[in-house]
């Protein structure tokens, strides 16, 4: 299959290698010196490239924010017949643009991000495909992730951003308040340094994906529900109350399953 990827960042570049191995692949990005170390890749130095290269699917993976105003741009250089897709974190206005389009599409969120996860060992990791995308965009998806082990799941658009808000927003919101009241220790423990860790790996991500994660609008109530749980166990330890301590804790090891 012609694949045509726009946007070489930690993502694009990914799935431009992995898929780069069994499909034609032509990718571009505004920023030139991404590209060069692909191999066994076209280098497109602009997305006018892409008509004459007429690819049969276009994987959109520029940041987050970006992606709608970068199928605009790209859409007049693509054969009609081309499956469009994106990989975005948020789905927020997607639905509406695909119906509009007029065109076959296919929407899918790797659940995780090479900085972070083990690239070379995805068999713990998920991702999900769109429910309403077409059968032929979600087969190619399906079969490339299940290639890689990867755990997949089918969600509605509005579904997606729901899991999303409780999956993802909720661990970067407990890790940014963390980041926020951290300070230097002298001799941090073994949990504060995976903290700090998971913090670092966190905050190496793009500023932009970050902020459209938490700008989902399911995240509110994620939040809401933390503010809820932070002040009740504020309570807790105001009244120094070791009997609901205890309720508390087996809540939560009910909640994480132990």
């Amino acid at each position: 299959m012609r694949i045509a990827i726009l946007g070489a960042g930690r993502m694009g570049a990914w799935l431009t290698e992995e898929l780069c191995w069994h499909h034609d692949v032509m990718v571009h990005d505004t920023d030139l010196l991404k590209m060069k170390y692909f191999i066994k890749v076209h280098r497109a130095l602009s997305i006018e490239e892409f008509a004459k290269f007429e690819p049969e699917l276009f994987i959109n993976c520029v940041p987050l924010g970006y992606t709608l105003e970068a199928f605009d741009k790209t859409l007049p250089y693509l054969p009609k017949t081309c499956i469009i897709s994106d990989i975005a974190s948020v789905k927020t206005g997607f639905k509406e643009y695909y119906e509009q389009s007029g065109r076959a599409f296919v929407s899918s969120h790797p659940m995780f991000g090479p900085t972070l996860a083990n690239i070379r060992d995805l068999h713990e990791e998920s991702a999900i495909i769109i429910s309403e995308s077409s059968k032929e965009g979600a087969a190619f998806f399906r079969n490339f992730y299940a290639g890689l082990k990867i755990r997949i799941f089918e969600y509605s658009f509005e579904e997606h951003d729901k899991t999303v808000a409780y999956s993802l927003a909720t661990p970067f919101a407990s890790t940014m308040v963390f980041a926020a009241c951290m300070k230097k220790q002298d001799a941090p423990g073994t949990n504060f340094k995976r903290h700090l860790s998971i913090a670092k790996g966190l905050l190496s991500e793009d500023d932009r994906l970050l902020t459209e994660i938490m700008f989902n609008p399911y995240t509110i109530r994620q939040l809401e529900l933390i503010n809820s749980k932070l002040a009740y166990l504020t309570h807790i330890i105001r009244q120094r109350d070791y009997e609901e301590m205890k309720k508390f804790l087996d809540s939560l090891r009910r909640n994480i399953g132990e």
